[in-house]
């Protein structure tokens, strides 16, 4: 049986997809991975994935390309030359998975299956219902055991990529706390003074640190870094990173792409968690955190790209001795956590999930 699973979104979204696409892989012969360029990276890096086709459909993403019916047709007709038996669309709990599927019953494809609150009329032949409050791993999950394909025995359901061999190690010795200052929108972003500052203090306190970031994102960890701890800064490729985040003791990040990589390897979060998305839905999964910022703050649940209330109250509260009493709680270096000053919902939460 030839399976297929999209997900057309960013790197974290096909990271998040990436234990269905075990339980599917577990009983298909061969799975596709069908993803958008934002995704494709994490796509070559998931267990169970055979082959990676990369689309960027006009309905996904912050910037989607214009509507081009002959890019559509070449799509339609690269899946018709050899279309799946079934094929399982994965989509956020506010996206609709209809666009897809109509491209893919017109390319062939026979039995499809998705979460869908809309009616789907012909175009699915499962119209799964999402439990409420589901992490998006979860939900995923979830999809893929009604469409016939459980978590195969053994399978924990937590995140995982292939690894790469050990080769240079950019970082070190092990055992340093990673700081990721960037994320793909300012309202999941954290001010780069207190990052800094953030940055210093985490070194007084006798650890040390690493500053990651994209391409895009030198001039961002360059100023964090500050010059005085390591800035890997646009110098990793996605394999390289996990390799770094997965010598780490900790990593410092917000609601992005390697928050979930830094969990598909295993290593714990401090989570700096703008509530624009749910945390229920997007916080690290699988490894303990720390939920650090005001989920109840006014901009939650906004899905927001640049903060809606002045002051940016739900990042902003949290202190950068909040930072480092989460990364101290996850080290085991103190007993507990003690709200910071000023701070609306500091370092209160700990989790591990599932």
């Amino acid at each position: 049986m030839k399976a297929m699973v999209a997900r057309l979104d960013s790197f974290g979204d096909v990271l998040l997809a990436g234990p269905a696409i075990r339980a599917v892989a577990a009983r298909a012969d061969r799975v596709t991975l069908l993803c958008g360029p934002l995704g494709a990276p994490a796509a070559r890096m998931l267990p169970g994935v055979d082959e990676v086709i990369e689309w960027d459909a006009p309905w996904v993403g912050f910037e989607p390309p214009p509507v081009d019916a002959a890019d559509v047709a070449r799509f339609v007709g690269r899946v018709a030359q050899d279309p799946p038996d079934v094929a399982l669309v994965l989509t956020s709990y506010h996206q609709s998975p209809l666009p897809l599927a109509l491209l893919l019953r017109m390319a062939g494809v026979h039995r499809l299956a998705a979460d869908c609150e809309d009616y789907p009329g012909a175009l699915l032949d499962l119209r799964h219902r999402r439990l409420p409050h589901r992490h998006e791993a979860q939900a995923a999950l979830d999809l893929a055991s009604a469409a016939g394909f459980p978590l195969p025995e053994g399978d924990d359901g937590r995140l995982a990529v292939r690894r790469t061999p050990p080769g240079n190690r950019p970082a070190g010795a092990d055992g340093y706390v990673v700081v990721h200052p960037g994320a793909a929108v300012p309202a999941r972003r954290w001010g780069r003074e207190r990052l800094a500052t953030t940055v210093r203090l985490l070194a007084r306190a006798g650890y040390r640190t690493v500053v990651t970031g994209g391409p895009g994102e030198r001039e961002l960890t360059a100023s964090v870094a500050h010059g005085s701890t390591l800035d890997l800064g646009g110098r990793t490729t996605p394999a390289e990173l996990a390799e770094v985040l997965a010598r780490a003791a900790v990593v410092v990040a917000g609601n992005t792409g390697p928050a979930h990589l830094a969990a598909a390897v295993g290593t714990p979060v401090v989570s700096l968690f703008a509530p624009v998305v749910p945390a229920e839905r997007w916080a690290p999964f699988g490894v303990p955190h720390v939920l650090l910022g005001d989920q109840r703050a006014p901009c939650a649940g906004s899905r927001a790209r640049v903060c809606p209330v002045a002051g940016h109250p739900c990042l902003n509260g949290v202190s950068p001795e909040d930072v480092l009493a989460a990364v101290e709680k996850l080290t085991g270096r103190a007993p507990g956590l003690e709200p910071g000053p000023g701070g609306a919902e500091p370092a209160d939460r700990m989790e591990w999930s599932p």
